[in-house]
């Protein structure tokens, strides 16, 4: 027989048993043998995995000291070394969701396999799906069971290295990566069942899902700009001259922010746009119309606002996925909130 996997459990401080939230700001702990859902978690193994380690951490300590958290995690694993690590489940509690798709990440880096699971509406989903599988849940935890059921066979195939079949089959949420299969018959064929179908009223499945766009609850407006601080953003691909932080042209990795404070405008001498989705040569001449601080700056002084932000931000927004733009905005969002900014102005191409 062979041996047991090594099995590790991340869990929050919550179900760690540590308390609530009183205990979310709880540093990484590593506690030896199951806790918690661990504890059925290990019934449902049996003989084929034994949970070596549970690491707990606060659900606002990995997402607010995220560097130190997850180093420290890292190095739980680095000499803990898991066959496979499970997180959660995080049902719909979103900093926990968060933060089982974070650690899921790092062990996929790590090259150890991992599997969590969620409510589908969970914003671990859309920044983490496709970094790890990740299972469905409903929002109710009192289906632990039959959830941590559900997940072990898909574990077994991700620790055993074999290739899983298409969501529908295994039971895991789509993540919206795309792979070439055999399909038993041509493309024409397919195409006119379901047309076919569709006109006859009977079921049929697009073999190109529609993703629905997220619906996003305008803010609301601000009640006197007189007195509110302004940001500047864009996704016109905005950069200091010669592009000194090698920038992309488009499908970014990060967004960059520069001081503009005491500047008056922005001029072609000093920067300029790299980005590939538009003719750059107008916007390098005069930077204002995708960064507009002249105007802002006139604003100022006429006293219909405030003041201007002090830092930029900026990104080719060309190409770059949802899921990457997304976890853009939540990370800007951030930002402007802790400057204690009022309201922006996201100029686009």
């Amino acid at each position: 027989m062979a041996n047991p996997l090594r099995v590790v459990h991340y869990l929050n401080q919550f179900f760690g048993g540590m308390g609530g939230e009183e205990q979310a700001n709880t540093t990484v702990e590593v506690r030896d043998g199951p806790l918690g859902p661990g504890r059925p978690l290990q019934q449902l193994l049996g003989d084929r995995g034994e949970i070596v380690a549970t690491i707990i951490c606060g659900d606002n300590y990995i997402n607010e000291s995220k560097d130190d958290a997850v180093g420290a995690i890292r190095q739980a694993l680095v000499e803990l070394k898991p066959d496979l690590v499970v997180a959660g489940p995080a049902f719909d509690a979103g900093r926990y969701g968060l933060a089982c798709g974070q650690v899921c990440r790092l062990a996929q880096e790590m090259g150890i396999p991992s599997i969590t699971a969620m409510h589908p509406e969970n914003p671990g989903v859309q920044s983490f799906r496709r970094y790890s599988v990740i299972v469905p849940t409903s929002a109710n935890p009192a289906e632990m069971q039959s959830i941590l059921t559900s997940m072990l066979p898909i574990a077994f195939k991700l620790a055993a290295g074999e290739e899983l079949g298409l969501p529908a089959d295994e039971g895991y949420i789509p993540r919206g990566i795309r792979r070439q299969i055999e399909r038993g018959e041509p493309g024409y064929k397919r195409a006119v069942d379901m047309l076919v179908a569709k006109l006859q009223g009977r079921p049929y499945e697009s073999e190109v899902p529609f993703r629905q766009p997220e619906v996003v609850e305008p803010a609301p407006p601000i009640r006197d700009l007189r007195s509110a601080r302004v940001a500047l953003l864009s996704t016109g691909g905005l950069i200091p001259k010669g592009n000194p932080d090698r920038q992309l042209s488009g499908n970014p990795d990060r967004y960059f922010t520069y001081d503009v404070e005491g500047m008056e405008t922005l001029t072609g001498d000093e920067w300029e746009a790299f980005h590939g989705g538009y003719f750059n040569q107008i916007s390098s001449g005069n930077p204002n119309y995708v960064m507009p601080l002249r105007y802002m700056r006139e604003f100022e002084q006429e006293g219909l606002v405030g003041s201007t932000h002090s830092i930029i931000f900026t990104l080719p927004g060309v190409s770059t996925p949802v899921d990457k733009s997304t976890r853009f905005g939540e990370q800007i969002a951030q930002e402007l909130k802790d400057a204690g900014v009022d309201g922006c102005i996201l100029v686009a191409t």
